[in-house]
């Protein structure tokens, strides 16, 4: 089976090398983002997947853009895959590449679909307070994230779960699924139609959702924080500088403080929420400083019951 492979981030990675491993399964080429800057010194870097791919010495093209693109499209088309396996490449994909392979053109997505389609699905699902998530193995088509399902399998979520465990436990979920599945297909596997019942959107993170309104309750934020904890983290301001929180906790508990404003010192660093709810900052990076525990912050801080997070 020829296989032609669509990803960019680390995410990827773990399906581009279980298909490289498997069995029956040529990798004939690999798509990727181009090259980013990153890192202190702002270097061009190439995507995890893009290394991979070079690493397997696999023919890779980082094409700044499919739409229009009638050399990218070419090169598709001259591999003859049988089958366009995507994960995560953040690129939508034009119809002509959809129809450029035999049998099929698959995704494989990190939520239990019809939930969460789009661009954040693993955040989203620990944002809105989902007891599970998963992956799914789906065919792709020009609706985004619409096409029908052949497999999925689900993965709890509780309420100790964070963003980075779910990251790591879904990757190679998926690609331990995609391994199974793709000889299914091969072999005749039709998708099943989602259902039309449930359906989300998982739009895009944005920087300001990043940083804490202590308006909502204290249930809310601990999500947000386990959500992307350690990086990229989320932040608050004291004192006009920010602070990254990287763990906490909810409390029991009633409080008539203002929201934002410290409740206790003691034991961290808690500070009073929407509806009466509390939450303690275990762990915190101040603004060109090292992580350290909220204890060890409020050391040199001085921060006293009253005093105002923004």
């Amino acid at each position: 089976m020829r296989v032609v492979f669509a990803g960019t981030p680390g995410f990827s990675v773990p399906c581009l090398t279980a298909l490289i491993k498997a069995d029956n399964i040529d990798v004939v080429g690999v798509v990727s983002q181009p090259d980013r800057k990153s890192g202190r010194g702002m270097k061009l870097t190439p995507s995890a997947v893009k290394q991979a791919a070079l690493d397997a010495g696999i023919d890779v093209i980082t094409p700044e853009k499919l739409r229009d693109n009638d050399e990218a499209l070419l090169w598709l088309q001259e591999k003859q895959a049988d089958m366009l396996i995507v994960v995560a490449f953040g690129m939508i994909l034009p119809v002509e590449w959809l129809h450029a392979v035999s049998i099929a053109p698959i995704n494989v997505h990190a939520s239990l679909l019809p939930r969460w389609r789009g661009a954040a699905p693993i955040e989203r699902s620990l944002l809105a307070g989902d007891g599970e998530t998963g992956v799914c193995i789906m065919q792709m088509e020009e609706g985004l994230d619409t096409g029908g399902i052949y497999a999925q399998q689900n993965l709890p979520i509780t309420s100790q779960t964070t963003g980075s465990e779910l990251w790591f436990n879904l990757s190679p979920m998926g690609a331990q699924l995609l391994i199974e599945t793709l000889p299914k297909i091969a072999a005749g596997l039709q998708p099943q139609a989602q259902l039309a019942e449930g359906i989300t959107y998982a739009k895009k993170i944005t920087n300001e959702e990043r940083i804490i309104d202590w308006s909502k309750p204290a249930a809310e934020i601990d999500r947000l924080v386990r959500c992307f904890s350690p990086r990229p983290g989320v932040r608050s301001r004291y004192n006009g500088k920010w602070l990254k929180l990287i763990a906490g906790e909810t409390l029991p508990g009633q409080h008539k403080a203002p929201v934002g404003s410290v409740v206790s010192n003691i034991e961290g660093l808690d500070i009073a929420c929407a509806e009466g709810s509390v939450y303690r900052i275990k762990e915190l990076q101040p603004e060109g400083k090292k992580a350290m525990p909220a204890t060890d912050f409020l050391r040199g801080a001085q921060l006293k019951a009253g005093d105002l997070l923004a």
